[in-house]
């Protein structure tokens, strides 16, 4: 959902980079947030150049500010409703599939998903190592929860030939 960027003043405000459609939803007051292997309670938030700045519970002042820096907030995957648009996927449904050519030529494995401010890149790991691809259609047109993968059509150029 964000990564917790640097403290934001004295009183344990941090910046979040809002990795999510819903941030109003999820950085709700009150909104309890995984954070590694604790959990952490929105207790105040607003919006500030492109980002949220939030205050959790028990995080009073910049020291405790500072040593959640970096971490990335999630929430329980089993919580999220289905998305209604069928083009549209949550990351972790994402991760792990099997990205094939459309000749079927295996590419490699969706590792993770960055969120670009232009569109989002897919993060395959590939026998020539990591490769950053567009997630928009025209270059990944089908994507198959049910069998586990999805097809690249990557441009000339895009992809290194294993």
């Amino acid at each position: 959902m964000g990564r917790i960027g640097r403290p934001h003043g004295l009183r344990g405000e941090v910046t979040v980079d809002v990795r999510t459609d819903s941030p109003d939803e999820r950085f709700a007051l009150g909104s309890v947030l995984r954070a590694g292997a604790r959990t952490l309670t929105v207790s105040s938030l607003r919006p500030h150049s492109g980002r949220l700045l939030v205050t959790f519970d028990g995080v009073a002042d910049r020291g405790a500010a500072e040593q959640l820096r970096g971490i990335l907030l999630t929430v329980d995957t089993a919580s999220l409703p289905p998305t209604e648009d069928p083009d549209e996927f949550h990351d972790h449904q994402l991760e792990g599939l099997v990205a094939v050519r459309p000749d079927g030529t295996r590419l490699g494995t969706v590792r993770d998903v960055m969120h670009a401010p232009a569109h989002d890149l897919l993060v395959l790991d590939t026998a020539a190592g990591e490769a950053l691809v567009p997630f928009v259609r025209p270059i990944v047109p089908e994507v198959d929860l049910s069998t586990g993968r999805l097809v690249v059509d990557p441009p000339v150029g895009l992809l290194e030939e294993p």
